[in-house]
C-alpha cells in the first residue's frame, strides 16, 4: 500500500489569521498524538499571501486520512474555526517511495 499525502489550502477571513493558526497548532498536536496513520504534518505560511495557510499531510494510506476526516480532533478543529474558513481545498496525492 502506499503512503498518501494532501496540500491543503485553507483560505480564512481578514483578521482571523493568529486565531486559526493557534487552532491549527492545537489540531497538529492532538492529530499527531491520537493518529497513528498520521506519519507528518506540516503548516506552511506563504511568504506572500496573508490570506492563506496551506497544509501538507502525510498518512500511512487512503484509510488512515480517511478516519482523520472523520476523527474528533477534525471535527472539534472544524467547530472551533467556523466562520473563520472561507475556502478549504486540496489536492490528493500518492507519495512515491
Amino acid at each position: 500500500m502506499s503512503k498518501f499525502a494532501t496540500v491543503g489550502t485553507i483560505e480564512f477571513a481578514v483578521g482571523r489569521r493568529d486565531q486559526l493558526l493557534r487552532s491549527l497548532v492545537a489540531h497538529k498536536a492532538r492529530c499527531l498524538k491520537d493518529e497513528p496513520g498520521l506519519l507528518q504534518f506540516e503548516i506552511l505560511l506563504p511568504k506572500e499571501e496573508d490570506s492563506k495557510v496551506l497544509l501538507y499531510e502525510v498518512y500511512r494510506d487512503d484509510a488512515a486520512f480517511e478516519a482523520h476526516q472523520k476523527g474528533p480532533s477534525f471535527i472539534q478543529w472544524r467547530e472551533e474555526t467556523a466562520g473563520m474558513v472561507l475556502r478549504i481545498y486540496g489536492t490528493r496525492c500518492t507519495v512515491l517511495d
